[in-house]
């Protein structure tokens, strides 16, 4: 496939030499087109040495190529990355100024920016709405991570990892399933992510280790497999999935009805947000004072809605399906495995993914290990891996679950109870 790669100007260029490898490694023909001011950061002789390309960055190279058309027209897909503020606002305007921006208006295929830049230049009202602009038109604009950035900063603005940009772009045209993996198509999937946050002050909340990883591996897998994909967001600081619709949410309750809305029509919800089972009886309004002579603090919490309980007993539409997360430990009552089998038959999920939680596994780490049991408590698959890897296999569990669409389409949808 012939890809060609924009680098713009920000300290993250160097990221974009390891997605290079990574795309030439995968066999595609990348072309690296850099805007003028990114030389700063990368220099021309990398570009060409790991692309095994000529880089040039102006109109007016190598005119009788008229390269500003051809290499547009010519690519199967574009990923600009790192895309700056400056790139985005550009690209918004249609601009073509430089060769990246002019390829930008050739280009007939799909286009992913990934854009890096200081916080509150992500968040600046100009930016999003250049963003927006973008987004309007076709492009896939990823969300970016949070963390480091430049100096002493931290916040939302890093450039996401190489191996999600390539992922991120190469499911916009099909690569990275395999053949016939479109079981999901026509479907409509809700995962919930990330974990809830329950305010004690205006500065203070009790929350979890949750990062939302697994639920985002869940929602790219569903897309990938042709569902039109919607992800309730509790607190997440990742790139948004590739074709999910994302909705952000903070506590359980906005939660509860934030999936209760969009699970009207949905013929599955995987609920692998890790909800809060209580939140403070009364928040305080202002800031929780440390007076001379306090040894403690006693905190009055109330229980919070089941809400996967609640969604497995309403089925907002007929033959939905609802499939739940137990993050568990073992304790003198019981290993991880009978606490979620038990589990299982309490909630009446039609499946229940069991995982152990704790130092170095489950939460904020790289792989998972689960078992998923339907609603008796009886496995029904097990995995271990890449987050990536455990998210098939659970739509594989669900998949046979599903009723046929002709059918599920003539059920319709109740309204919410």
């Amino acid at each position: 496939m012939r890809i060609l790669l924009g680098v713009s100007a920000g300290i993250a260029a160097y990221k974009s030499a390891l997605l290079l490898r990574l795309l030439t490694e995968a066999g595609h023909d990348v072309r690296v087109v850099p805007t003028r001011a990114s030389f700063e950061f990368v220099g021309r002789a990398t570009w060409e040495a790991l692309s095994g390309q000529p880089v040039t960055s102006e109109v007016f190279e190598d005119v009788p190529s008229v390269e500003h058309v051809r290499l547009g027209k010519s690519a199967d897909l574009v990923i600009v990355a790192p895309a700056t503020a400056d790139l985005l606002a550009r690209a918004a305007a249609g601009r073509s100024d430089d060769l990246l921006t002019a390829a930008l208006l050739t280009a007939r295929c799909p286009v992913l920016m990934a854009p890096a830049m200081h916080t509150e230049m992500w968040e600046h009202p100009a930016t999003r709405a250049n963003v927006a602009t973008l987004r309007s038109r076709g492009v896939t604009v990823l969300e970016p991570a949070s963390g480091r950035l430049t100096g002493v900063d931290s916040g939302p603005g890093r450039l996401p990892e190489p191996a999600e940009i390539a992922a991120a772009a190469l499911a916009l045209v099909g690569e990275g399933s395999s053949p016939g993996e479109t079981d999901l198509a026509g479907r409509h999937v809700v995962v919930s992510a990330g974990g809830t946050r329950e305010p004690l002050d205006p500065v203070r909340f009790l929350g979890n280790r949750s990062t939302g990883r697994q639920g985002y591996a869940l929602a790219a897998a569903a897309a990938r497999r042709g569902a039109s994909v919607t992800v309730v967001a509790a607190n997440v600081s990742l790139a948004d999935p590739v074709g999910a619709t994302v909705v952000h949410v903070e506590t359980t309750a906005e939660l509860r009805d934030r999936v209760r809305a969009a699970a009207v029509d949905a013929d599955v919800v995987v609920m692998a947000a890790a909800v809060a089972d209580f939140t403070p009886a009364r928040p305080a309004e202002h800031k929780i004072k440390k007076s001379a002579g306090d040894e403690g603090l006693t905190l009055e919490l109330v229980r919070t809605p089941d809400v996967l309980a609640e969604l497995a007993t309403a089925r907002l539409r007929p033959g939905q399906v609802v499939v739940g997360f137990a993050a568990e430990t073992g304790d003198d009552d019981g290993d991880v495995l009978e606490h979620g089998r038990a589990k299982a038959r309490r909630k009446g999920a039609d499946l229940l993914v069991v995982n152990a939680v704790g130092p170095g596994l489950g939460f904020a780490v790289a792989e998972n290990a689960v078992t998923v049991v339907d609603a008796q408590g009886r496995d029904v698959a097990r995995a271990s891996g890449s987050k990536d890897a455990v998210a098939d296999v659970v739509w594989d569990a669900v998949v046979p679950l599903l009723a046929p669409p002709a059918e599920a389409a003539a059920d319709g949808a109740p309204p919410l109870g």
